[in-house]
């Protein structure tokens, strides 16, 4: 009889082991479901009274709540896979994100000389430049899990230069990060104009960026009063974010090269800068 109850408890246990694990795993699995971000990126059109624009829209799927909304421009080749991997990545990361298309029609540049053309149509008409910009700024906004309080824009190359030169044109921007940018931009801050934080993530060894760009660039931003950091990478080059700056590089001989240690530094730079400029708005 002892033995048959001794038999009798011990399948007991037995059971209820295999049910708690069973059901932790349950509850494990299930916390994995919700963590884990299911990105969403879309096609979007949208424009001004004179051009339309072809962008990008990246969310996580699995996050139906209200969060900050980040603009993305794309270099001088024009909106591309490089700034939609941008705006995937910043999704990932809780943010709604647009990859914007600062030339019109989806424009992208077959080689350096064209590229040059459509960035210089759009800094020499800046007045469009800031149309298209604040009809990319109304897109996100618009969207149904942005909260249209929290607005932040990044940009590479030609898009650093242009989200340098629309903060410095008073956008309410909490935050602007600016990678591998031109200095020389066509409008400079005045005193208040600046409104949220700014990064500025620059190669040691850039050559496009002269030491006079850089030191213009900072007497002008400290005589705003301007909330910047300017940093410079060791050893990185112009266009040090992209992996497909080699190839680039070699194929159009210009001074463009992918430096990894560089690209993870900024981007950690910028995770904190977002972070920090949404959680003080």
């Amino acid at each position: 009889m002892k033995l048959k109850l001794l038999y009798t408890f011990l399948i007991g246990l037995l059971v209820v082991s295999c049910t708690s694990t069973s059901n932790k795993e349950e509850a494990s699995d299930a916390v994995i479901d919700v963590m884990v971000p299911m990105v969403e990126g879309k096609e979007t059109t949208y424009s001004t009274d004179s051009t339309v624009m072809i962008g990008y829209l990246a969310f996580d799927a699995n996050d139906s709540s209200k969060r900050p909304g980040v603009i993305v421009v794309h270099e001088w080749w024009g909106h591309n896979e490089y700034s939609r991997q941008r705006a995937d990545m910043l999704a990932e990361l809780g943010y709604v994100a647009l990859a914007v298309d600062m030339y019109g029609d989806g424009k992208q540049a077959a080689h350096p000389g064209e590229a040059g053309e459509f960035a210089g149509m759009v800094m020499g008409n800046f007045d469009e430049a800031k149309a298209r910009f604040e009809a990319a700024i109304e897109t996100l906004k618009n969207h149904p899990n942005v909260d249209d309080d929290k607005i932040a824009a990044i940009g590479y190359c030609f898009g650093g230069s242009v989200v340098l030169s629309m903060a410095n044109s008073g956008y309410d921007l909490d935050a602007v990060a600016a990678f591998h940018a031109g200095l020389q931009l066509p409008v400079m801050p005045d005193s208040g104009t600046v409104k949220g934080r700014v990064l500025i993530a620059q190669g040691a060894e850039d050559p496009f960026i002269a030491d006079q760009h850089i030191s213009d660039f900072k007497a002008a931003m400290d005589a705003a009063g301007a909330n910047y950091e300017y940093i410079e990478y060791e050893g990185a080059v112009h266009a040090f974010t992209s992996k497909g700056a080699d190839s680039l590089g070699a194929k159009f001989n210009l001074p463009l090269a992918y430096n990894a240690a560089a690209d993870s530094a900024s981007w950690e730079k910028m995770k904190v800068l977002l972070s920090d400029a949404f959680m003080s708005n």
